[in-house]
């Protein structure tokens, strides 16, 4: 009998990504270990991009909704897979019951709202014990209590190089001889995340002088801001904004020479295809979540206000993102091209 685990994965991208260290892990534990994951729809091509994982299965209601029926029918669909173990990555009450329903007998999972009977193999997080997330991602394949490896597997996701030269040829891209910038300008969160659109734009227009390509992609909410900086650049910049789907994005971003990104789920893509990145932080703070690289260089001035994980400034400044100069981030660009 095959050993088969289902996994139930997170609802953000950057979660998403940052899972990939569980999954990891269990296959260094056990290779033979089969790995299908439960996720939101829109996570299958970052899914789909992770070699530990053999089958994805669409999770059939958006964030937030109960839907039992649904839930019910997954479920039960689900048993024929005869899943020995399932590890439930939200916390969540919901996000337990398909497991339950498809009758896998050892479910794992942090206690979260209160899971008596969904989770059979319930553990209490020590927040201090685990303070990154990747870390109570992959305590959870370890027996309760086991020591997390000193040097834990980070995410990989894996580009191959026809599908990025397929991409660029789609969107008319040319990778000669200049170095390629990537701006990814927006975050899902808000705007207290988001470094303003004028500094993105002081930054392109330097590295334009200097010979760079710049590229921005983002999703199709992100337009107000690649609006902004394509008038302040003269319309200099490659815009992809809100053109492009997951997959091209990382696709697109394994060709680039450097990105710059506020911490969103696109920062996370970026480290995880090693790409050498710019993380610039405001609101929150990367000792929770940081960027997973060797070729990163994080921007993050400590404020006394900060971090305040609130999506906007609660005292309207701003100044944890404001003044972080765009020579600030050209000197970082310019650091991770020595390395």
């Amino acid at each position: 009998m095959e050993n088969n685990m289902l996994i139930v994965g997170p609802a953000w991208i950057g979660d998403m990504v940052m899972s990939q260290c569980l999954y990891r892990l269990l296959k260094q534990r056990d290779p033979a270990l089969q790995i299908d994951v439960l996720a939101p729809d829109w996570s299958r091509p970052l899914l789909t991009h992770m070699p530990e994982v053999r089958q994805i299965y669409s999770m059939p209601l958006t964030h937030g909704q109960l839907g039992l029926r649904a839930r019910y029918r997954l479920g039960k669909a689900l048993r024929k897979q005869l899943y020995r173990q399932a590890i439930v990555l939200p916390n969540s009450f919901k996000s337990a019951l398909i497991p339950w329903f498809a009758k896998i007998p050892h479910r794992i999972g942090w206690r979260g709202e209160m899971r008596y009977g969904l989770i059979n193999d319930l553990r209490m997080l020590d927040k201090e014990k685990y303070p990154l997330m990747i870390e109570r991602f992959m305590a959870l394949g370890l027996p309760a209590g086991a020591a997390l490896p000193i040097d834990p597997p980070w995410p990989k996701l894996v580009v191959i190089e026809s599908e990025a030269q397929e991409t660029q040829q789609r969107f008319h891209l040319q990778k000669d001889r200049r170095k390629i910038l990537a701006l990814c300008p927006g975050a899902q969160f808000g705007p207290a995340k988001c470094w303003p659109s004028k500094h993105f734009a002081t930054l392109a227009n330097r590295c334009l002088d200097e010979g760079w390509q710049v590229w921005l992609l983002g999703a199709k909410e992100d337009w107000v801001a690649a609006d902004t900086i394509q008038q302040m650049t003269q319309e200099r910049c490659v815009n992809l904004i809100g053109q492009t789907t997951l997959s091209d994005v990382m696709a697109l971003l394994s060709t680039v020479d450097a990105v710059v990104c506020n911490d969103s789920g696109l920062m996370h893509i970026a480290a995880a295809l090693n790409v050498p990145l710019v993380a610039i932080y405001g609101s929150s703070s990367p000792t929770f979540t940081p960027p997973l690289s060797h070729q990163v260089r994080i921007l993050w001035l400590k404020k006394n206000c900060s971090p305040c994980f609130e999506r906007t400034c609660p005292e309207s400044h701003y100044r944890c993102l404001t003044d972080i100069t765009p020579t600030m981030v050209f000197s970082a660009i310019e650091e991770l091209q020595r390395v």
